[in-house]
């Protein structure tokens, strides 16, 4: 692309960014002692068109710099070297998918006694964990079935109300609900499933949309049973094997700090949850990595990569499309029965289309079907918001760009490397025995 061809184009980036802008930021209530009067604001659009052109045109300069960067370098290789150097791009994926999740799992259990961990940063980490956690599980129906699902939150809401109601009505305990909330929400994974069997691709992702509106139409109208708008609060938080987090436990039952003999902290109940969200999250990411070497696992695989070689090669789609849709269904429902216990309060709202949208994110941020880039992508995705909060008119808008220049400048997703579950040959060795 030329320098005119570049300017071209960042002008009109500009102009389209300033009309959008203008209903946007554009123009202001105030008030005026009587009727509400306007005011304009022609100087934002300005700056959001000189921020787009200077944007676009950066980019254009970037990507440009990286595709003649690449072609010099493939043209000063002979082809065998060329493969060679991709060989060797291929093997350093490898080895920080392998070495990575060893490395953020050890941090992630040491992080509460690090010395800048406080109350907030706990916090904030059992958050990050929540969205690890439905990512893995989405990942198992997008990343390694390849089912478009754009209504996972649906199973998260169904898990939570699942916890909230069954503590609340029945006196059930967090353990007792936990495998409960995972069983019905992978009930509606069965449910969703089946009217599913014969869409792909675009239409599959519409149904899921709408299975996802339904649910929360649902939890927003069935007011007797849900509580609807207002949601339902007061929901018992999860005590420590029968020990509560409580500075004064009821007669006859001894808390957590009497137990150990500690000085009761808040801080307790807040590690606790965090290493209770660990837990969940790793049987997550071990139950997916052992399921992947399993037959089930491999057709899931077949499936993403072609639905009719799959069908020929004697796998039944429809089950095998049931199967991750009840799988990931289900680690959606553990993740919601902890919120609603971390929270003590849940309504619709906390299960909102965008909720889904920041999953799916995630999961294609990641690297579809790599597990340690879910995990960078979710720390990312929540975090990004937090870090950008002292900009709070303009948090979803640093928010959104930083997603858009990840997309440009890793459209395969931070960790895009999958290790084969099954090789015919072993890595690097020639077929026929001989050495590559």
């Amino acid at each position: 692309m030329t320098a005119a061809e570049r300017l071209k184009d960042a002008i009109m980036a500009a102009g389209v960014a300033a009309l959008l802008a203008l209903p946007l930021i554009g123009f202001e209530t105030v008030d005026t002692g009587g009727p509400l009067g306007i005011k304009t604001r022609f100087d934002y659009i300005a700056y959001a068109a000189i921020a787009v052109f200077l944007g676009r045109l950066g980019m254009r300069i970037a990507l440009d710099w990286r595709r003649n960067y690449r072609e010099s370098l493939v043209d000063k290789l002979d082809p065998v070297a060329a493969v060679k150097h991709q060989s060797v791009l291929s093997d350093l994926g490898q080895k920080a998918d392998k070495w990575l999740m060893p490395v953020m799992i050890g941090f992630a259990i040491i992080m509460p006694f690090l010395p800048f961990a406080n109350r907030t940063v706990i916090d904030l980490g059992t958050v990050v964990l929540i969205y690890v956690m439905l990512g893995w599980g989405l990942n198992i129906v997008v990343g390694l079935a390849g089912l478009l699902d754009l209504g996972y939150v649906a199973f998260y809401a169904v898990g939570a109300y699942t916890f909230a109601l069954l503590s609340m009505h029945f006196g059930f305990g967090f353990w007792e609900t936990l495998p409960l909330a995972g069983l019905l929400a992978a009930t509606f994974g069965v449910v969703l499933g089946f009217p599913v069997l014969r869409l792909r691709g675009d239409y599959l992702a519409i149904v899921t949309l709408g299975f996802g509106e339904i649910i929360r139409v649902i939890l927003l109208n069935w007011q007797p049973v849900t509580g609807g708008p207002a949601g339902i609060s007061g929901i018992p938080r999860p005590s420590f094997f029968g020990f509560p987090f409580s500075a004064d436990p009821p007669a006859g039952m001894t808390s957590f700090h009497q137990l150990f003999g500690l000085e009761f902290a808040s801080l307790h109940r807040i590690t606790f949850l965090y290493y209770l969200i660990l837990a969940l999250a790793l049987i997550t990411n071990i139950f997916t990595m052992r399921i992947r070497k399993l037959p089930v696992g491999r057709a899931w695989e077949a499936l993403r990569e072609d639905e009719i070689a799959c069908t020929a090669l004697g796998i039944n789609p429809t089950n095998t499309k049931l199967t991750a849709f009840a799988i990931g269904a289900m680690f959606g429902g553990f993740a919601g029965s902890f919120f609603a216990a971390r929270q003590g309060f849940i309504s619709p709202e906390s299960f909102s289309f965008i909720e889904s949208a920041v999953i799916l994110a995630i999961v294609v941020l990641g690297g579809m079907g790599s597990q340690a880039g879910i995990v960078l992508a979710a720390a990312f995705l929540t975090l990004l918001p937090e870090v950008a909060r002292e900009f709070s008119l303009f948090r979803m808008l640093a928010f959104g760009a930083a997603m858009v220049l990840i997309m440009v400048w890793r459209p395969q997703g931070l960790l895009a490397h999958r290790e084969p579950t099954m090789r015919l040959h072993p890595a690097g060795a020639k077929p026929g025995g001989g050495k590559p």
